[in-house]
């Protein structure tokens, strides 16, 4: 035995941005290989990393570093749920929301050199009926643009906001109702989002006081809101003060019931089908995950 740890690199060849036709000569210019035996996956079909991820932690892998965005982050950290394997990223999306609340770095190289450092913690994970996912839900407005964007020709942040400001005007709030452990509440929300992390992406932080290891989710709500108001809940948004504003209301959880009139979600940005009721709950400290050095967990 040669004591090394045994990592697998999955590698979506199609997702976001980034030198993805680089990476196998990066992997081996920059891993440490006093510390690793590697190997490299690419996936061939949608689903594909949530398999190879079973399936490697299954062989006794020690680390599946998911490379690509947060749909590959998705795929292959639900797939190490509840196992001894740890989820290490390279982010080469057009979002990178978990690696950026790991402090994981968004160069290639760094966060190569980041899995090196070998920084380790136990992060939450949560479940939606049948549906696991690591760092955001969502059940209004971002639902519907995920499913837009996932059928989209052109992938990066500006198509994105392209799709938007296209969709904004149109869309109509969803009437839901929402019991937690604590209250009960029904409106029509613009946005219906569970966080478990802070932002979705690309420094757009609709949750600043979510944290991955606390046992808690955040719950945020936006109602339909005046044209005159948009400017400043963005503002918040990327200035990390989504709790100050007046228009959103945020909710801690450990348990939660929703009802609500539509059948899409977004689960880490993947748009579901899902059922008109649904029964979120976190799974503590449920994923074993590599994280930048500047990351500070809870003990």
């Amino acid at each position: 035995m040669s004591g090394k740890k045994r990592i697998r690199f999955i590698i979506n060849p199609i997702s976001g941005i980034g030198k993805k036709n680089q990476l196998p000569d990066l992997i081996e210019t920059y891993l440490d290989h006093n510390k690793y035996d590697y190997e490299i996956r690419l996936t061939e079909y949608r689903k594909h990393a949530r398999q190879i991820a079973i399936d490697s932690s299954l062989e006794g892998f020690d680390i599946v570093c998911a490379v690509g965005g947060d749909g590959s982050v998705h795929e292959v950290g639900t797939g190490l749920i509840g196992t001894v394997t740890q989820l290490a990223i390279i982010p080469t999306g057009s979002g990178n929301g978990l690696a950026r609340h790991l402090k994981i770095p968004l160069n290639i190289i760094e966060a190569i050199k980041c899995i090196n450092e070998g920084h380790s913690s136990k992060m939450d994970t949560i479940l939606a009926n049948d549906k696991p996912f690591l760092g955001f839900g969502g059940y209004g407005f971002d639902a519907l643009i995920a499913k837009r964007f996932d059928e989209y020709h052109k992938r990066g942040f500006s198509s994105y906001v392209k799709l938007v400001l296209k969709e904004f005007f149109r869309y109509k709030p969803v009437h839901t109702i929402i019991e937690t452990e604590n209250q009960l509440i029904e409106d029509h929300y613009f946005l219906c989002s569970i966080a478990n992390s802070s932002e979705f992406g690309n420094g757009f932080c609709i949750s600043p006081n979510s944290k991955l290891d606390d046992g808690i989710l955040e719950l945020c709500l936006l109602r339909p809101i005046k044209l005159t108001a948009l400017p400043g809940l963005v503002t918040d948004f990327f200035r990390r003060k989504a709790d100050q504003n007046k228009n959103i209301q945020i909710i801690s959880f450990k348990k939660a019931r929703i009802r609500m009139k539509g059948n899409i979600a977004h689960y880490d940005g993947e748009p579901f089908n899902v059922r008109n009721e649904l029964n979120i709950e976190v799974k503590p400290k449920s994923l074993n995950i590599l994280v930048g050095k500047n990351y500070n967990a809870i003990h």
